[in-house]
């Protein structure tokens, strides 16, 4: 039962012990009025010397005390019923007071629920706004146009791969692009391990993409001075990242078995792809010109990448499980955009 029922059972129980008291307080007046008329009429009959007078008062008194007799039966009456509502008024009070103690408990609690409720999504406001902000400052950032650096390598000593190929189709998918002359690619071919870092001194790229032969041991294969392998290890793949210029935000290894060397660099840089397996001439062109081709529509690099698995999917190339992208430590790749959009200023 609500505190409004038992506060309404409480109003009654008060508004029949006022009328009961009124009835109460008629019959006392009634009771007065009685027992001084029973009074006098004794008095009378005392004093009179005539039998008949004090025959006839000694009748009216009996019969007033008759009359007073039921009086105090229906003040009694009443009195009971008084005391029968005081109890229902009294129980009544005590389960308002216990009621209104429960509801003031609840409406605490929801208040406390609400306040929380309230300063979590004030926090949730707070946290997506501050992400707003960085991710806003991010893209003021962002540089006008951006450098891809395409190191190839293709030792006389492996099987022959269609570099040149992939190298046309990602410049041919960037030419297509909303914006891009937002992207230039540079390549470097028959890479040897020095001249990486010599072409990410004279090109200062945004992105590397190495394009060649990998092993399953986490190496890179460029060529030595006579055309054959070299390997390099992954220790050696991680110390150049981090001895290169801060502003790299990507490396693509378009490479067989690159999966180790894309989670190791990420430590610093922004992103890097890596492929779980050895992966087809085809596979790999598709997908990296896809890739970069949704690079230079602005997309992020999330996109980007599942744009390249889509790719693959759509030529019924059976290897969009190979390709693996990897993010730095509390980012989200879905917020990591490399192009920025040109305004009008740029059109």
């Amino acid at each position: 039962m609500s505190s409004d029922q038992y506060r309404r059972n409480a109003q009654q129980a008060r508004d029949k012990i006022a009328q009961l008291n009124k009835d109460k307080g008629r019959l006392a007046t009634k009771r007065a009025t009685l027992t001084k008329k029973i009074s006098d009429a004794n008095e009378r009959a005392m004093k009179t010397t005539s039998a008949s007078t004090a025959k006839s008062k000694l009748r009216e008194a009996e019969r007033a005390a008759k009359d007073l007799a039921k009086v105090e039966s229906d003040i009694g009456k009443i009195e009971n019923k008084i005391a029968q509502e005081s109890k229902k008024l009294s129980s009544a009070e005590q389960s308002l007071a216990k009621e209104e103690i429960k509801e003031s408990k609840k409406r605490e609690s929801q208040a406390k629920k609400l306040a929380a409720t309230t300063k979590s999504r004030i926090e949730r406001i707070d946290s997506t706004l501050s992400t707003a902000v960085m991710d806003i400052e991010r893209l003021k950032a962002l540089p006008d146009v951006i450098q891809v650096l395409f190191l190839a390598a293709n030792p006389l000593d492996e099987d022959e791969l269609r570099l040149d190929e992939e190298v046309r189709s990602v410049h041919e998918m960037i030419r297509k692009s909303e914006h891009r002359d937002s992207v230039k690619l540079e390549s470097r071919w028959a890479v040897r391990p020095l001249d990486v870092l010599q072409a990410i001194n004279e090109v200062d790229p945004t992105i590397i993409h190495f394009s060649g032969h990998g092993s399953d041991q986490d190496e890179i294969v460029f060529q030595d001075e006579a055309g054959n392998s070299k390997v390099v290890s992954l220790d050696a793949i991680v110390q150049m990242m981090k001895a290169s210029s801060g502003k790299i935000r990507l490396v693509f290894f378009n490479t067989c078995f690159s999966r180790g060397q894309a989670e190791a660099v990420v430590e610093h840089v922004e992103a890097a792809i890596g492929m779980s397996d050895s992966i087809g001439d085809d596979a790999a062109r598709i997908f990296s010109s896809q890739f970069y081709s949704a690079i230079g529509f602005g997309k992020s690099v999330e996109t980007a990448f599942e744009q390249g698995k889509a790719a693959l999917m759509l030529e019924n190339i059976p290897e969009e499980h190979i390709p693996e992208l990897f993010v730095a430590d509390g980012l989200d790749p879905e917020w990591i955009v490399i192009v920025q959009p040109e305004t009008k200023d740029h059109q």
